[in-house]
């Protein structure tokens, strides 16, 4: 049986769960590497939502955690052992209906996004979200015209991978 902790917990999570797909696509290969990624930012998200004080949306809030646990998460070398005594092993988020491998634009977009840095990636992905450059930049403690600036770079960037790889949009 939940508790109306978890309950809420969940709704949330499913209201914001394009977030888990996103952040995982954009830092994660594999199939396999994105839903560990996955659950390791559901895991996180649940040992840090006790804290979660309401003082920002919940979405900006579950942005950080994702893209602080992508980016922890696979600077480790070794794939450790998780820990999830404590987390609910009956957490589980509706999957999208969605199917990347009949969108081959948007498969060649991601392919492009995993040559990017990790900041690039961060970037790429609030304004995926629909982040203006003032919430980028305080997202990722930039200011405003610093956001601006590594967001059309970024773009840029993803645009001449592309167009090296062969594909024309």
């Amino acid at each position: 049986m939940s508790s109306p902790t978890e309950t809420a917990f969940l709704k949330l999570i499913n209201q914001h769960k394009g977030i888990l797909y996103k952040a995982s696509r954009i830092y994660a290969d594999s199939v396999e590497d994105r839903e560990d990624l996955q659950q390791e930012i559901l895991i996180q998200l649940w040992k840090s939502y006790q804290n979660f004080q309401g003082n920002s949306e919940f979405s900006t809030w579950m942005y950080r955690v994702a893209i602080n646990t992508a980016i922890t998460y696979l600077k480790k070398e070794k794939r450790r052992t998780h820990n999830q005594a404590d987390v609910p092993t009956h957490f589980e988020v509706q999957q999208e209906d969605y199917n990347p491998v009949k969108d081959k634009q948007l498969e060649i977009f991601y392919n492009a996004v995993q040559e990017l840095k990790a900041i690039e990636k961060a970037v790429i992905f609030y304004f995926m979200e629909g982040m203006s450059h003032k919430e980028i930049g305080e997202n990722l403690g930039l200011s405003e015209g610093n956001a601006r600036v590594k967001l059309n770079r970024t773009k840029e960037k993803i645009q001449q991978i592309i167009k090296k790889s062969g594909y024309e949009f």
